[in-house]
């Protein structure tokens, strides 16, 4: 099957608001509440984007590294998006993001708490100390990871899944454990 690249909506919550591609459109939106904007800020889209519902063929998400929260309501919206018009939903990480435009550099991503999410095309995702980094990074030509990944490059990415037909399972990609589960105590 071929897959249309104006036809796969791509959705990002992964950071601090909502990003939304489809096709050569791209949106931005800032919020503090992604989980009441998502839905209404996806309609408006894919109206403007000219694009019925049923015309998409696949959904394409961030699943990580990021905000806890975020990846999970950015993945259970668009399974329940791809469920409801029966369609696959694709799985996209940030590292993907970044290698496929830039593929022999090191990834490093701030996590927000000091340290950082690292992978490249022959180290597998991780998370390391500044410390560590600055030693790691100088066997890559290139450090990316410091501004934002183009989201563009998911329509990309789901089509070669889609059409090898390489649909892993759509989980949340953590590096880590949440704060909750760091300070959790047992009773």
């Amino acid at each position: 099957m071929q897959y249309k690249s104006q036809n796969i909506l791509v959705i990002n919550t992964s950071n601090a608001g909502i990003e939304l591609v489809l096709g050569d459109k791209h949106r931005i939106v800032q919020t503090d509440k992604q989980s009441t904007a998502l839905p209404s800020e996806t309609e408006k889209f894919i109206t403007e984007c000219g694009i019925k519902w049923s015309e998409l063929i696949a959904i394409a998400v961030v699943i990580g590294p990021g905000s806890f929260t975020g990846i999970r309501l950015g993945i259970a919206y668009a399974k329940g998006l791809a469920l409801g018009l029966n369609i696959p939903i694709v799985p996209v990480n940030a590292f993907e993001l970044y290698l496929a435009e830039f593929p022999d550099a090191f990834v490093a991503i701030e996590s927000g708490r000091g340290d950082f999410f690292v992978g490249a095309a022959n180290l597998a995702p991780q998370t390391m100390e500044i410390e560590e980094l600055e030693t790691y990074q100088m066997a890559w030509p290139r450090t990316v990871g410091h501004k934002p990944f183009n989201l563009g490059g998911a329509i990309k990415i789901a089509e070669q899944k889609l059409a090898n037909g390489n649909l892993e399972p759509v989980v949340p990609m953590y590096l880590r454990k949440s704060y909750a589960e760091e300070n959790y105590k047992r009773k």
